[in-house]
C-alpha cells in the first residue's frame, strides 16, 4: 500500500495482560491514496521498535507498507480515537513482518502531495465558527465537525 500519512498519534504505553510488569506500545496514522479513500494504521510492539517506527515518518511524507495485516474495525469502538474512514478494514502492522518505508512524494506519486489538503468529512457535514457562535445554545451537548482556519498563532 502507498499513500500519503494525513494524520498520526502520539506513541502511548498500555500494561500488558499476557506479560505483567511489562508495557505494550502502540501509535496509529492515517494514510490516503485518493481523494475518496483513505484507511487507518495501527501498530503495535516493543518500545524501541514502536518509538524508531513512529519517528521515521511525519504527516506528509508517502509511505509504503508492505506485509500489513488486514483486520475489519470495530467502528464503535475505534472510531472514538482515530479519525472516521470510509473503509470497514484497518491495517495492523507487525515487528516480525510488515515493513514501512518512507519516500518523498515528489519521488513517488505527485499527486499524493495534493491529497493532503482535502477534508476527510463530507463538505456538508460541517458547521463554521460562524455557525456554532448564532446557534450556541441549541448545539449546546452536541459533537460536531467544525471547519475552521488559523489566522495567526502567537503567544
Amino acid at each position: 500500500v502507498i499513500g500519503v500519512v494525513i494524520g498520526k498519534t502520539d506513541v502511548r504505553s498500555f500494561p500488558d495482560r499476557k506479560n505483567i510488569g511489562t508495557e505494550r506500545y502502540t501509535f496509529n496514522f492515517t494514510i490516503r491514496d485518493s481523494p475518496a479513500y483513505f484507511i487507518n494504521v495501527q501498530s503495535w510492539g516493543r518500545e524501541e521498535y514502536i518509538r524508531s517506527l513512529s519517528e521515521s515518518f511525519r504527516v506528509g511524507d508517502c509511505v509504503t507498507i508492505e506485509n500489513p495485516l488486514i483486520q475489519s474495525k470495530e467502528a464503535e469502538r475505534e472510531e472514538k480515537f482515530n479519525p472516521v474512514t470510509p473503509s470497514g478494514y484497518k491495517l495492523l502492522l507487525s515487528e516480525n513482518h510488515s515493513v514501512v518505508k518512507t519516500s518523498s512524494c515528489y519521488d513517488t506519486d505527485t499527486r499524493l502531495l495534493a491529497l493532503l489538503h482535502l477534508p476527510v468529512k463530507d463538505p456538508q457535514d460541517y458547521y463554521s465558527l460562524g455557525d456554532i457562535v448564532a446557534n450556541g445554545q441549541s448545539l449546546h451537548g452536541r459533537v460536531l465537525n467544525v471547519l475552521a482556519a488559523v489566522m495567526a498563532v502567537s503567544e
